[in-house]
C-alpha cells in the first residue's frame, strides 16, 4: 500500500482502528435510535384515536384522577377514562409529569394485549387544547393536561359489585371456579408476555354479559425487571398485596399470584378480606404474623390447597398462573361444594364467628 499523499492511499499500520470504531459505533446508535423513534410513531398512529368518532355518555365511575364514561367510538360501545390531573397550577410540573408518564406506561402496555379474558383496548389521546368531544349534550372541550383510554364496555360491570351482590346466597361451585379459571387464564397470559398487573383484585376485573371475567386497569402494570431489585416498592391495594411488596422488598410476576389467592377466596366466599381491620393492622399482621383470609371448612381442600398455595410467603413455593390454571381445570364440580350461606341451619357458622359476630 502506499504511504498517504494525493492519491488518499494510507499504510494500514497507520490506520487508527479506536477511531474507526468509534465512528461506527456512533454512526449504529443514530441508525438505532431513528429506527425506536420511527417505531414509537408507528405505536401511537396504532392506538391514537379520532376523537370526532367519539360520543361521550354518563358517568359510570369515579377515580382519584378522573372519570369513567360510558361511550361510543365508530360505533362501538365502549368504556372512556378521563385522566383529569387538575386545573393549571393545582399540581406541579413534577406531579403532571409522573402522571403522563404513567399515561404512557398504561397505553404501552395495554395496546398490546389481545386475549379472551383481558378487556380490549381500543384506543387513547392524549390531551391537548383544541380536544373536544361530542356528547349528547354539545360538545365537550377539554384543556391539555387531561387525557383518555378507550376500552371496550363491559355490561356485567366489576367483578366485586357481583360479589356483594351475591353475598347472601352465594355462588354455585362451577361459577366460583368458571370465573376464577378466567382470571387466572388471563393472569397466565400476561405473565407469559412479561408483564406484572400489580393491582389484581376484584375490583379491576369486570364482567361481560356471559359472565366472562376479563382483567382491566394496567395503570400500574408493567414489564416484569429482569433483576428483582429493579421492581419495589409498596404498589398495589392493601389486603391484596403480597408480603414484600407490603415490606418493600424486591419482588416479580409471583406477587400477583398471592393477590389471586386473595381473589380467590373472595370469589367463593363473596366477602371481603380481613374487613375489620385497619391499614396499619393489615400490613403488620400480614408480614409479620403471616395473616391469611380464614377459609371456611366447607372449602373443598382441593381449592384450598389453590389458595394455601397462591398466598404462600415464600414467592419461591408459590406456583405460577399456569399452573394454578392446570389445578383448577382438575378440579370436579359436579358434586358441588360451593360457599354455604352462613345464615342457613347447616351453614358454616364457626367459620365467619370472626367476621359476622356471634
Amino acid at each position: 500500500m502506499k504511504e498517504g499523499g494525493g492519491d488518499g492511499f494510507v499504510r494500514a499500520d497507520q490506520i487508527d482502528l479506536k477511531s474507526l470504531d468509534e465512528h461506527l459505533e456512533r454512526h449504529l446508535n443514530r441508525a438505532w435510535t431513528m429506527e425506536k423513534k420511527e417505531e414509537r410513531e408507528r405505536e401511537r398512529e396504532e392506538w391514537e384515536i379520532d376523537t370526532s368518532k367519539l360520543v361521550i355518555k354518563g358517568v359510570i365511575g369515579r377515580g382519584t384522577f378522573g372519570t369513567v364514561h360510558r361511550g361510543v367510538y365508530d360505533g362501538q360501545d365502549v368504556a372512556v377514562k378521563l385522566l383529569d390531573w387538575g386545573e393549571e397550577g393545582h399540581r406541579t410540573e413534577a406531579e403532571i409529569a409522573a402522571l403522563r408518564a404513567a399515561f404512557t406506561q398504561e397505553v404501552s402496555v395495554w395496546h398490546k394485549l389481545d386475549h379472551p379474558n383481558v378487556t380490549k383496548f381500543i384506543g387513547a389521546k392524549m390531551g391537548a387544547r383544541d380536544l373536544s368531544i361530542q356528547t349528547e349534550n354539545g360538545q365537550l372541550g377539554m384543556p391539555s393536561n387531561v387525557c383518555c383510554v378507550i376500552v371496550e364496555y363491559l355490561p356485567g360491570g366489576a367483578l366485586k359489585s357481583y360479589l356483594i351482590k351475591n353475598w347472601r346466597k352465594k355462588l354455585a361451585f362451577k361459577v366460583v371456579i368458571q370465573l376464577a379459571l378466567d382470571l387466572a387464564r388471563g393472569l397466565s397470559y400476561l405473565h407469559s408476555n412479561k408483564i406484572v398487573h400489580r393491582d389484581v383484585k376484584t375490583e379491576n376485573m369486570l364482567l361481560d354479559r356471559t359472565r366472562t371475567v376479563k382483567i382491566a386497569d394496567f395503570g400500574v402494570a408493567r414489564v416484569e425487571a429482569q433483576n428483582p431489585n429493579d421492581m419495589t416498592g409498596e404498589t398495589g391495594t392493601l389486603g391484596y398485596m403480597a408480603p414484600e411488596v407490603l415490606n418493600g422488598s424486591p419482588y416479580n410476576r409471583k406477587c400477583d399470584v398471592y393477590s389471586f389467592g386473595i381473589c380467590l377466596w373472595e370469589i367463593y366466599c363473596c366477602d371481603m378480606p380481613y374487613p375489620d381491620l385497619s391499614f396499619s393492622e393489615i400490613t403488620s399482621a400480614v408480614v409479620r404474623q403471616n395473616l391469611r383470609p380464614e377459609i371456611p371448612r366447607c372449602c373443598p381442600s382441593s381449592l384450598a390447597n389453590v389458595m394455601r398455595r397462591c398466598w404462600d410467603a415464600n414467592p419461591d413455593r408459590r406456583p405460577e398462573m399456569d399452573e394454578v390454571v392446570a389445578m383448577l381445570e382438575a378440579i370436579d364440580t359436579s358434586k358441588g361444594g360451593g360457599m354455604i350461606p352462613h345464615d342457613e341451619p347447616q351453614g358454616c357458622l364457626g367459620c365467619f364467628r370472626k367476621y359476622r359476630g356471634p
